[in-house]
């Protein structure tokens, strides 16, 4: 944290604007670029067009089961990766596969888990999501690629947000309050860097007792943000 304060706070406009961006992988590949270019990756990563969807959805295998793939697109810019089951399931065996996927990010090194989100043994899940409408869903953030963060963005969006609430004179020559403030602020833009790189799951229900699972590989740089409205 001193040292992401101390590099931002110098304000240094030196480095390349051409860094490296660190978004959101799926199996290795960036969540990021053209659509055609994800086919391309996709279909050389193993998963082939399907009849119904042509380009649109790929089907393959994915952690041990048979999937559909869909791109999400910004304008043509892709900022999602959809991994959908293939196949149905029963309620007892959704909720198996929903923990044990749990218990893969939890142990998976590549992941920051914030809490356990396992769905209890005894939970009635078709009661839930029939009669409440409740939602069942895990997140987990990808850690950061330290050699692939864009240093000069975290410098000048830092600056921006200390520019937005005190005076250069403040910023320079800091209080021990403003100091603290200037921390949290930091702090701040840390998680918000963090939560680019957001990989979650839910369960989706298609029929009477037919459940399957769908993942999110997102690239939150890419998602739309209002710009269109």
């Amino acid at each position: 944290m001193k040292k992401l304060l101390t590099l931002i706070t110098i304000a240094v406009i030196s480095l390349s604007v051409n860094a490296q961006k660190d978004v959101t992988t799926f199996l290795g590949i960036p969540v990021d670029g053209t659509k055609a270019e994800m086919i391309q990756k996709l279909k050389a990563k193993g998963f082939t067009s399907t009849s119904y969807g042509k380009d649109i959805i790929l089907e393959g295998e994915f952690n041990g089961t048979k999937v559909d793939v869909h791109i999400g697109t910004n304008g043509d810019k892709v900022y999602r990766i959809m991994v959908a089951d293939a196949n149905t399931t029963n309620e007892t065996n959704i909720k198996i596969r929903f923990n044990n996927l749990c218990r893969q990010f939890e142990k998976n090194g590549k992941y920051i888990v914030f809490n356990n989100q396992e769905i209890p043994e005894d939970e009635d899940i078709s009661t839930q999501i029939s009669v409440y409408d409740k939602r069942y869903q895990a997140s987990y953030y990808q850690k950061p690629d330290m050699e692939k963060i864009d240093t000069l963005y975290m410098q000048q969006e830092y600056f921006s947000r200390l520019s937005e609430k005190f005076t250069l004179e403040q910023i320079q020559n800091p209080t021990e309050e403003i100091k603290t403030e200037m921390l949290d602020i930091a702090e701040n833009l840390e998680f918000d860097i963090l939560t680019k790189k957001s990989v979650w799951f839910m369960i989706s229900k298609l029929n009477y007792d037919e459940y399957y699972i769908v993942m999110y590989y997102d690239n939150e740089y890419n998602h739309a943000d209002g710009e269109d409205l």
